[in-house]
C-alpha cells in the first residue's frame, strides 16, 4: 500500500475532561524555564535504567515541569505516560542515538511502543519505533491526549505508525516512516517541516481522520514538509466521512501517484471529505491528474491552515527549559531500587 493518511479528522477538539481542565489551570502557573531533571541511563549512571521506571516515579497528579533526560542507548520498552502525569518531557540528545523500540502488534490501542495519555507532554530528539513489520497493525506512537508536541523525533513502523488519536498536537522537524495507513487518528494536528517516507513497494496509504461530522474541529495539516517513498504512495483516504487533510508548501517526490487521493471505495465521501493542497511542488505535486473531488486551495482558503493557530498553539506550546533542579521525590533509596 502507499503512504496514505487514514484521516480521521484534521482539526480537533473534544469535550475536555476534568483532569484536562485541571492541567490547563496548572499550566498557567508553571515556570516553564525551570524543570525537575530526571536522568535515565542504561549504564547505571543516572537516576533510573528504564524510561518507564522514571515515569512511574513522577507523583500522580503531577504539577511540576518534569524533564526526563534519556542518555544514548536502545531502550527495548513499552512506555506509557499515564493520564494523571501531565507536564512531562522525554528528551534525548539526538534521535539517531536515543531509541525506544518494541515489536508488539495487533490492537492499535494496546500495541504502541510509546503511548501518551497525559496532557502537556513533549518529546525531543528521540526515535520511537515498532519493528514488527508487515502483516498486522504495529503502532510506534499513540497520542491520546491534548497539548502534545514532538520536536526532532523519528517515528518509524510499517502499518499504523502513528495513531494520532485525540487532542491538539504539534510535530516539528520529525521523520515519519511507514507504509499502510501510517498516520491515522482523529486529532487536530499540525506537522511542520516533517519528512514523510513510504517504505511500501506498493501504494502506501494513510487514513487521515475518523472525522464523522463537519462540526468536529479536527484534521491534519502538513506545512513545509517533504514526501518521499521507495514505491508509490497516496496522500490520504477517508477513515471517516468528513476526513480533513491539507498539504501546504510541501515537496512531493515522484512517489506520489498522479491521482493523489483515494476514496477507499466510498464515493459518498467525495462531497464530504476535505482534501486540499496549496502551493506544493516537486514531480508528485502536479494537479492535472488529481481526483476531481480534491481541492487546490486559494490563498484565502489556505490561510487557516498556515499557522499553529489551528491547534491553539500560542496558548500551550512552550520552549525547552534552561534551568534544572533535582526532584525531592528522588532519593538514594528510589535510585538504588531502580538500578
Amino acid at each position: 500500500m502507499g503512504i496514505q493518511i487514514r484521516t480521521c479528522t484534521l482539526l480537533l477538539v473534544s469535550i475536555a475532561s476534568s483532569s484536562s481542565l485541571m492541567a490547563t489551570s496548572l499550566a498557567a502557573s508553571i515556570d516553564w524555564s525551570t524543570a525537575l531533571l530526571v536522568k535515565v541511563d542504561q549504564s547505571g549512571n543516572g537516576d533510573f535504567k528504564k524510561i518507564q521506571d522514571a515515569i512511574d516515579a513522577v507523583p500522580s497528579n503531577n504539577s511540576d515541569n518534569v524533564f526526563i533526560w534519556i542518555k544514548p542507548g536502545t531502550y527495548i520498552e513499552k512506555v506509557v505516560v499515564p493520564a494523571d502525569k501531565p507536564f512531562i518531557t522525554l528528551s534525548g540528545s539526538k534521535s539517531s542515538t536515543t531509541i525506544i523500540t518494541g515489536s508488539n502488534h495487533g490492537n492499535i490501542f494496546d500495541c504502541p511502543t510509546l503511548s501518551v495519555l497525559a496532557t502537556d507532554f513533549v518529546a525531543r530528539y528521540i526515535t520511537i519505533q515498532n519493528t514488527y513489520g508487515a502483516g498486522d497493525k504495529a503502532v510506534a506512537l499513540r497520542v491520546s491526549a491534548n497539548k502534545v508536541a514532538f520536536y526532532g523525533c523519528s517515528i518509524i513502523s510499517y502499518q499504523d505508525t502513528i495513531l494520532d488519536d485525540t487532542g491538539s498536537h504539534y510535530y516539528s522537524n520529525c521523520y515519519i516512516e511507514g507504509a499502510t495507513d501510517f498516520i491515522c487518528g482523529n486529532a487536530a494536528s499540525f506537522f511542520e517541516k516533517c519528512h514523510l517516507h513510504s517504505t511500501s513497494e506498493g501504494t502506501a496509504q494513510s487514513r487521515p481522520t475518523r472525522r464523522e461530522s463537519p462540526s468536529e474541529n479536527t484534521g491534519f495539516t502538513f506545512l513545509g514538509c517533504k514526501i518521499t517513498g521507495v514505491g508509490t504512495c497516496l496522500l490520504g483516504r477517508p477513515w471517516g466521512s468528513y476526513s480533513r487533510v491539507v498539504f501546504a508548501k510541501t515537496f512531493m517526490s515522484s512517489a506520489v501517484l498522479p491521482q493523489g487521493w483515494d476514496d477507499w471505495g466510498r464515493s459518498s465521501t467525495h462531497s464530504t471529505a476535505y482534501y486540499g493542497e496549496y502551493k506544493c511542488y516537486g514531480p508528485g505535486a502536479a494537479s492535472s491528474g488529481r481526483v476531481k473531488w480534491s481541492r487546490q486551495l486559494s490563498d484565502e482558503e489556505a490561510k487557516p491552515f498556515l499557522t499553529k493557530d489551528m491547534i491553539g498553539g500560542q496558548a500551550w506550546l512552550r520552549p525547552a527549559p534552561t534551568h534544572f533542579k533535582r526532584p525531592s521525590w528522588i532519593t538514594s533509596n528510589t535510585v538504588g531500587g531502580n538500578k
